[in-house]
């Protein structure tokens, strides 16, 4: 397994602890004393965490972000900012199947404005992935307002709390285009800590106008340790595994785990109420769970548009027809370098040469570099063939004669 398998696998792993940390963060925000200012409260949480991170990354070649930089992790402050102050606007002017509802929306709006922006590719796989877990989380959304549908009007509170839908999926696309173009650190946590800051202080600005601040000072000592606990976890950490997996998923993938904070929901509620098991929470577990289980498989673009054998005829096929010259080439080299060789040439360039595909589904490209058999016959990559040193292209043609003649 390369580098960068490796590291998209822990990517993947990272934003199942994503949503599990963000699954349990509602049970704890549910413990907190009523009457407590919510943004003052996110404010806190933002600042609790800035202060974890920032002496792990103080002084740290590229800390200090330019004026440009400077620029962007304002503009994530404010989707940040957004999200949270529309959340809590909202949450006595509409039901909560609306807000599940409309939240499911997040995923799919960040894969298309990725698209937009040219931050994400061109993906039916991906796609129908996200629209099996938007279908998938709006069944459990429905199976928790038990079957009822009512309460699903479109009204201002609607309308506000799908801007701050759109707040929250511009963040990983803005990350991501800060990425492709070097204004945001390289590293997760130093992007983490300024996106931490820059939202803390927009939504403190936004609590010191429209809350009464002074509330803060009626909180228990219970109150104090969940807000700490929110502040390093579902602050901090969830945070950093966002930027961490930027760096190899696309805003659409990263953002498509969001379908299983409602599962996870659902197994703390049965836990809680083992009466509420029901057969109306099967069709929207089963959607998530494939859904998920597709993305991290990574073959959502080969289960969308082809069976495994109808693959591999296309993929040969393709190979064949626009590769076979390096084998030919190669196969020339190693003719002039070793005698004996050409013998195999006739044989050999009729077979595929390099092995590439793209993996579009979530934007990113592997390349299967290392010589590796076909039916038995040797096929070369195109290292072997332009880059290779005059051993290289001796023991090339060792291989060759070993691997097809011999078959003569």
């Amino acid at each position: 397994m390369n580098t960068t398998t490796q590291s998209t696998n822990r990517a993947h792993q990272g934003m199942l602890i994503w949503a599990l940390i963000v699954g349990l963060s509602f049970p704890a925000v549910a413990l907190l004393s009523e009457g407590l200012p919510p943004l003052a409260l996110t404010a806190i949480r933002f600042s609790v965490a800035a202060l974890v991170i920032g002496p792990l990354v103080w002084g740290r070649a590229g800390f200090w972000p330019s004026p440009r930089s400077l620029v962007l992790y304002l503009l994530l402050g404010l989707c940040i900012a957004a999200f949270f102050a529309v959340m809590f606007w909202v949450a006595h002017r509409m039901t909560a199947l609306s807000m599940a509802t409309l939240y499911v929306s997040v995923p799919l709006l960040a894969y298309f404005i990725g698209r937009t922006i040219g931050v994400e590719e061109r993906a039916r796989g991906l796609l129908v992935i996200l629209l099996l877990g938007a279908i998938g989380a709006l069944a459990l959304a429905w199976a928790g307002a038990n079957g009822q549908l009512k309460g699903m009007d479109f009204d201002v509170g609607e309308a506000a709390y799908f801007f701050g839908c759109f707040a929250s999926a511009l963040y990983p696309v803005l990350s991501k285009w800060g990425l492709k173009r070097e204004l945001l650190s390289p590293r997760a946590d130093i992007r983490t800590f300024w996106s931490l800051v820059s939202g803390g202080v927009l939504v403190a600005a936004l609590a010191l106008l429209w809350e009464d601040v002074q509330l803060v000072t009626i909180m228990s000592l219970t109150d104090v340790a969940l807000v700490l606990y929110l502040g390093v976890f579902s602050s901090g950490l969830t945070f950093w595994l966002t930027q961490r997996a930027t760096v190899d998923l696309s805003p659409g993938a990263i953002t498509a785990y969001s379908y299983l904070v409602p599962f996870i929901s659902m197994l703390l509620l049965f836990i809680d109420e083992p009466q509420s098991i029901g057969w109306r929470w099967f069709p929207g577990s089963a959607l998530v769970l494939f859904a998920i289980t597709t993305l991290l498989r990574g073959n959502a673009k080969t289960w969308i548009t082809m069976s495994p054998a109808v693959a591999t005829v296309r993929r040969t096929w393709h190979q064949v027809k626009t590769l076979k010259w390096q084998s030919a080439t190669c196969l020339s080299q190693a003719a002039n370098t070793y005698s004996g060789t050409s013998r195999c040439a006739s044989l050999t360039t009729e077979l595929p040469g390099e092995d590439y595909y793209e993996n579009r589904s979530f934007g990113s490209s592997r390349k299967r570099g290392e010589s590796r058999s076909y039916r038995g016959v040797v096929t070369w990559t195109q290292s072997d063939c332009g880059h290779s040193r005059p051993h290289e292209i001796r023991q090339i043609a060792v291989q060759c004669e070993a691997t097809c003649c011999r078959r003569r």
